[in-house]
């Protein structure tokens, strides 16, 4: 199979599907294709990396950091989502590291490029905005789930969040997601979190297949 071209992969990219062919081919001659490996950080937070991440294939996690060294997960990002619009916008240090789960590439593009492509493109401005929202609306999420939600809420609205319909109608987290990173994702402890997934599928609310997939019943949406 042929290698694809700058130009091929910006086309594919959600973000850049609204640029003109001249937008496009400026932007493939700006970009740069990077692979990150597993446990790589892409960016890091409150540093500086002066340009926008855009994920290929793989897959990240966001990661905030306290002055503690306390870790909390806020989001996992996947092929088509893009990184570090905010820190470009305000051109403030990162708010958070984002770190590959697993082999990862990205197209980087550096701030000027991205700042000439905005003003030139109303669409790809708005589709940075409506990203922002998005994250913003999810961070809401969050913020409420922990003001609100006690654990066993917390980790059902979690693993909702990672379920996918089946062809069948089910829903099912195909990636593994260790009990660590559970417990991260919705500020509980390790052990508190093995004891509500015990729970859980002695209840029937979540059933672990033999493949590692974790079916998620309908019914776990009345906890979250």
């Amino acid at each position: 199979m042929a290698m694809l071209s700058n130009l091929d992969l910006i086309r594919r990219v959600p973000l850049f599907s609204m640029l003109s062919d001249a937008q496009a081919s400026t932007v493939a001659d700006a970009v740069i294709k990077r692979r990150y490996k597993r446990g790589d950080k892409i960016v890091e937070q409150g540093k500086k990396s002066n340009a926008l991440f855009i994920m290929l294939t793989g897959r990240a996690r966001v990661i905030s950091t306290d002055v503690r060294g306390r870790e909390v997960i806020l989001a996992t990002l996947q092929a088509g989502d893009y990184i570090g619009e905010m820190s470009l916008i305000d051109n403030e240090p990162h708010s958070a590291t984002v770190q590959a789960e697993i082999q990862t590439d990205v197209l980087e593009l550096a701030r000027l490029d991205f700042a000439r492509c905005l003003p030139e493109n109303t669409p790809m401005a708005y589709a940075v905005m409506k990203g922002l929202v998005q994250r913003l609306r999810q961070a809401d999420r969050k913020i409420e789930s922990l003001a609100l939600m006690d654990v066993y809420g917390r980790v059902a609205r979690s693993l909702l969040e990672f379920a996918v319909p089946e062809a069948d109608g089910q829903m099912v987290i195909r990636d593994r997601i260790s009990r660590s990173d559970i417990a991260k994702m919705v500020g509980a402890s390790r052990e508190m979190v093995s004891r509500v997934m015990k729970d859980l599928e002695e209840r029937g609310f979540v059933e672990t297949q033999d493949n590692g997939a974790m079916l998620i019943k309908d019914r776990l949406a009345t906890l979250g």
